[in-house]
């Protein structure tokens, strides 16, 4: 794959005006809505639910890749599914049964994503990367915004790229948390596909033209 994906997470939109915040990204050169879905449990974080999923969904142009930071997340596949959700990542460490989970989210119609969080080795990938859309690798700790990139991250992105061609797996690499103009360009060199970006684009004062920077940076 050729264009490589933005993806602003809504979590550090302005809640007040979420609609206009959608629009802005509809009309940006942004590709993906990257949604953060958090229990409280598997995250010490609570971000929001089904009703604003299905009200981002009625404005939304563009795929909704959502990511689910939540203990026991096959309860709600098909749920996620009837929103109008296109991507579902669930993180490894929440599925006891990897494997079943990625089958169930496909089975729904939707591309099957896994994430990783930073403590959590790629080679736990091995066996199941053939059944992977999307690999995110986790940046920054999962649970809040805000953070400072991981810089183990690009080790991480180089060793699944690795697997990833390896296997002969068609699944793309996302990188989540920390994201700036600084550090997009070098982990697209060692093969990053997407980027969610959210504090560096919702927190500056034009956040399209940031997008639109960010797409510059990688291009």
């Amino acid at each position: 794959m050729d264009t490589k994906i933005i993806a602003p997470s809504l979590l550090a939109a302005d809640f007040a005006n979420l609609q206009r915040d959608i629009e802005m990204v509809n009309q940006s050169e942004a590709d993906w809505f990257h949604l953060d879905i958090m229990d409280g449990v598997f995250v010490p974080n609570i971000s929001f639910g089904m009703p604003v999923v299905e009200a981002i969904a009625k404005h939304a142009k563009k795929p909704l890749d959502t990511h689910l930071m939540i203990v026991d997340p096959d309860r709600y596949i098909k749920t996620f599914a009837d929103l109008g959700v296109h991507h579902l990542t669930v993180h490894y460490e929440a599925c006891s049964h990897l494997h079943r989970t990625l089958q169930a989210i496909k089975a729904e119609g939707m591309k099957a994503g896994v994430a990783l969080n930073p403590h959590t080795s790629i080679n736990l990938l091995e066996d199941t990367i053939q059944d992977i859309d999307i690999v995110i690798v986790m940046s920054v700790n999962p649970g809040f915004g805000g953070q400072s990139f991981i810089e183990n991250t690009y080790q991480k992105v180089s060793d699944l790229k690795n697997l990833i061609e390896r296997k002969n797996s068609n699944a793309l690499i996302e990188i989540d948390g920390g994201v700036n103009a600084g550090n997009a360009k070098k982990m697209i060199d060692l093969g990053a596909d997407a980027l969610v970006a959210g504090s560096f684009v919702f927190k500056s004062e034009q956040p399209a033209e940031t997008i639109k920077h960010l797409k510059e940076v990688i291009a």
